[in-house]
């Protein structure tokens, strides 16, 4: 399975207007390594006058010290990124890549119009992975608002893959392959804009964010992650994708360790009054809190979806429970899917705690 793991004082926003940290103060600790295949670290940012990517919070990245670090001077490595690196020590099945953009950073992938900035992102982007000890790289552009620029995200995955080959060949001959993925949408406008075969010709994997189908911007309440359905559905978007131009091994489901929240309403379908204030930010729950004292479960097999209801404040919570996370398990090995992402580490229930499938 693909997490994300967010710097301590992160935040990413993803398909419509994603949570960000699950709990505030979340740690590498906290991270359950040995269930894990890949952790995409989330974010990178972008400078728009040069296309340079940069760590975006160099305390936590870089400067905070852990049990057991010591002080050995000014260019010794802390923070995060340590604690990433003897990570992979202890696990070596374990990949780790530097996350680029999400929501709040992307439109600065605007200024990547010009070519000696797609080199510049490439270029730094790459050095990023050589001084931290990735094994990869994910562009997290959200969205591509015209087909100009999805030419551009075109362009920009050819030179930042001719990057990791061409560091790999010179510097790591041994183990010579880079993973180049993106986080991908989810949404018909969005990823019809898209010119997928092109880009699939330098990706590993699409990690699907499939997640955020109805919110406070909806009309209705409905079901944020469901398996099925259309026109917005985790099965709607891998069959899109798999018929113009990539393959289902190429794909990663993605679903959501929070739920979103509707007050008012009757059930999935039906109109809202309001949205909760949430615990995480407006409308929005940490998974690990869910479902609330007082509300019942409940499962649509046809859907694919669950949701917790409290008839006593006519409160609906759209989420991921343990029957929708096995239907989405069986779903992947069904179809062959590449496997599971989780956005995020820090909203998930607590590895002493699992609420089991």
């Amino acid at each position: 399975m693909t997490f994300h793991l967010p710097g301590i004082l992160h935040k990413r926003r993803s398909t419509n207007q994603a949570p960000g940290n699950g709990k505030r103060g979340y740690k590498p600790s906290d991270v359950p390594v040995e269930q894990l295949t890949h952790i995409l670290y989330a974010f990178a940012n972008i400078d728009p006058d040069t296309g340079t990517v940069f760590l975006s919070d160099k305390w936590a990245d870089q400067e905070i010290k852990y049990g057991g670090d010591t002080d050995q001077g000014p260019d010794q490595l802390y923070g995060n990124l340590k604690q990433v690196l003897l990570y992979k020590q202890q696990h070596r099945h374990l990949k780790t890549l530097l996350s680029i953009g999400g929501w709040s950073y992307s439109s600065n992938f605007k200024c990547l119009s010009d070519a000696t900035k797609r080199a510049r992102f490439a270029e730094s982007a790459v050095r990023l992975l050589a001084d931290y000890g990735f094994d990869g790289l994910d562009v997290d552009w959200e969205y591509p608002e015209s087909k100009d620029q999805a030419r551009i995200y075109v362009a920009l995955l050819k030179e930042v893959r001719h990057g990791l080959d061409a560091y790999g060949a010179h510097t790591t001959p041994d183990h010579p392959h880079y993973l180049l993925t993106i986080a991908a949408p989810c949404s018909p406008a969005k990823y019809r804009i898209l010119d997928i075969k092109a880009m699939d010709a330098y990706l590993d994997y699409w990690n699907l964010m499939a997640y955020d189908f109805s919110g406070s911007w909806d009309s209705a309440a409905n079901h944020q992650a469901n398996l099925y359905g259309t026109p917005l559905s985790c099965a709607a978007s891998v069959k899109y994708y798999a018929s113009n131009g990539t393959h289902n091994s190429k794909l990663v489901l993605g679903a959501p360790a929070y739920g979103r929240g509707f007050d008012g309403t009757q059930g999935p379908g039906h109109s809202f009054t309001s949205i909760p204030p949430g615990s995480l930010e407006h409308g929005v729950f940490a998974y690990w809190e869910l479902p609330i004292q007082g509300a019942k479960e409940h499962y649509d097999k046809k859907a694919g979806a669950a949701w917790s209801y409290d008839s006593a404040n006519a409160q609906l919570i759209s989420y991921d429970s343990p029957s929708a996370a096995k239907a989405k398990v069986e779903y992947i090995a069904e179809k062959g899917l590449a496997g599971a992402m989780l956005w995020e580490l820090a909203g998930d229930q607590p590895a002493t705690n699992p609420r089991s499938l």
